[in-house]
């Protein structure tokens, strides 16, 4: 799902803004205050002060600042004598005139002019940069160019507001304006996101009247897509907002109340709350919210998770995904369409050729293979991804193979790609789908090792094969695969004890003490199924097998 515009300079960025400053003259002052108020506006904000360790800026650096939407410059007393903060500024304006990055220059008891024409302390720190002891002649003049040029910007003079508290709502409040304004001139997509604009305006429509739209659709559809891109581009229009991942399967791990304790608290941007209590419930209903409550199976859930309107003040909206309607009105709900040929054979082909279009000589057969896959964005994006690199005769053969399953074709599509494994391979597949979704990187990879297994070689294979995907360094896989994954295991044997992976706790219970478990289940594998479950049990008492 994606138009095919291009992606604009202030899209797609992991800070939304940066502080650049000297932490001597500001860090008990205006940048504390500056930072807790972005924060509190649920705005990521960057300003590790970790970093500003020795002379030379750091590659990590760096990078945040080019992943930033927003810069704000603190001009303060010392600024200028500080070769990091320089440096900091030439990479500002290098992000502002190669990527569009807003830059915000803050006065803070400096004179503007100061700043603007290298006099005062400015002047007589490049004075003494000149003569070569904090740079090369070249080094120090794109110096003075940043700071000339970041200084000219439209900003703020605090020795024009007299209270600071003052001085941080005018930012604060102009950081909001400018998001809102990207959001409402923003009109492009992630191009690989196949059809998702006309998906995401028919959301947008629904939510100018309606409180509560659902996104519905069958599992792969792209409903936790849409949902993301339309949470995205409307987040900064509203005072709290929150995107709840996998509803369904939080509420079988976590209790309601510590589920609805997280939303409250990123809500409100407050860790210290108890529950639904009068003063909470006043807070929150002086917000303007937005909250997607992804993947729900029952409709209950929405009253546990503090997913009412009425708890919020006006113009809050929520939107949820779901396979069925949740007895939700017709005229609040989108049914996600599957793409159409067009659209799929474009989405496959990104992923069976690394281009928008199929090559001359696989075009029939491309066409074909969209077919199979029914227009459903995960299938498409899986086969196209097992059909990679192979030849003719191989997509003949594997397409063969699918020809006529219509009943299951989108679970059929998923299988072909598992049995194009290597044996290493799909138990990698099968302990994550079972056991170790969602879990860190790291974790999965030491507990694989451990038995025996190659994560190393493992899970780069399963990612290009679009099985699982790895973000923010944790391993997940789409709920239709992990299901595959363990209705395989399902499908080894009727009775549980005779299944190599034990997920579920009443299984294992019944397991252990009927001991049905078969002499091949004693074993390392058997000995991560106990970790595993004894991890997962909420409390003691779901563990009510003999110890």
């Amino acid at each position: 799902m994606a138009s095919t515009s291009s992606t604009p300079p202030n899209q797609w960025k992991k800070w939304d803004v940066f502080i650049s400053f000297r932490g001597d003259d500001t860090r008990y002052g205006i940048l504390s205050h500056l930072s807790k108020a972005l924060k509190d506006k649920q705005i990521k904000t960057f300003t590790d002060e970790e970093l500003h360790k020795g002379e030379m800026i750091s590659p990590e650096l760096l990078k945040i600042i080019r992943e930033s939407s927003v810069s704000i410059v603190i001009f303060s007393e010392n600024y200028a004598d500080s070769p990091w903060c320089l440096d900091e500024l030439v990479e500002i304006i290098k992000c502002k005139e190669e990527s569009g990055q807003i830059v915000l220059p803050v006065f803070y008891k400096v004179d503007p002019t100061d700043v603007q024409k290298l006099t005062g302390n400015f002047g007589k720190a490049f004075a003494t940069a000149t003569h070569g002891e904090k740079g090369s002649p070249q080094k120090v003049d794109n110096w003075k160019r940043a700071m000339m040029e970041v200084s000219n910007l439209s900003g703020w003079d605090s020795q024009n507001i007299k209270y600071e508290a003052e001085l941080v709502e005018k930012i604060v409040n102009d950081v909001l304006k400018k998001f809102s304004d990207m959001s409402k001139s923003d009109d492009s997509y992630d191009t690989k996101l196949i059809g998702i604009k006309s998906r995401v305006e028919k959301v947008e429509c629904l939510l100018k009247d309606k409180q509560v739209v659902g996104i519905l659709g069958i599992g792969g559809v792209g409903k936790t897509t849409i949902a993301l891109e339309v949470f995205r581009r409307n987040k900064n229009q509203f005072n709290g907002h929150y995107f709840v991942e996998n509803v369904r399967e939080t509420m079988i791990k976590k209790s309601s109340k510590s589920a609805r304790k997280k939303i409250i608290c990123e809500l409100l941007r407050d860790k210290h709350i108890d529950d639904l209590n009068d003063h909470v419930c006043k807070r929150l209903k002086s917000m303007k919210v937005l909250i997607v409550f992804d993947d729900i199976e029952d409709r209950n859930h929405l009253k546990d998770l503090a997913g009412e309107c009425h708890l919020y003040g006006e113009g809050s909206r929520i939107i949820i995904t779901s396979r069925n309607s949740l007895g939700l009105s017709k005229e609040g709900i989108y049914e996600v369409e599957k793409l159409i040929d067009s659209q799929g054979l474009e989405l496959f082909s990104l992923h069976a050729f690394e281009q928008n279009r199929p090559k001359e000589e696989y075009k029939e057969l491309s066409k074909k293979a969209t077919i199979y896959a029914g227009g459903n964005p995960l299938a498409l994006k899986v086969l196209g991804s097992h059909l990679f690199h192979r030849t003719i005769e191989e997509w003949e053969s594997e397409l063969e193979k699918l020809k006529g399953k219509s009943l299951k074709k989108i679970e059929d599509v998923l299988k072909r790609s598992y049995d194009g494994l290597e044996k290493n391979e799909q138990e990698i597949f099968l302990d994550i789908a079972c056991f170790f979704k969602g879990a860190h990187k790291d974790y999965v990879e030491r507990k694989l090792k451990a038995f025996g297994f190659y994560p190393e070689s493992g899970i780069p294979r399963l990612s290009e094969k679009s099985l699982i995907t790895i973000s923010n360094n944790r391993v997940d896989m789409h709920d239709l695969l992990e299901q595959m994954g363990k209705n395989i295991v399902n499908d080894e044997c009727k009775q549980p004890g005779g299944r190599n992976r034990l997920w579920n706790y009443e299984d294992i219970s019944y397991v252990l003490t009927t001991e049905t478990v078969r002499t091949k289940l004693i074993n390392e594998a058997f000995i991560i199924i106990i970790f595993e479950f004894c991890k997962n049990c909420r409390s003691r008492d779901e563990l009510s097998i003999n110890q």
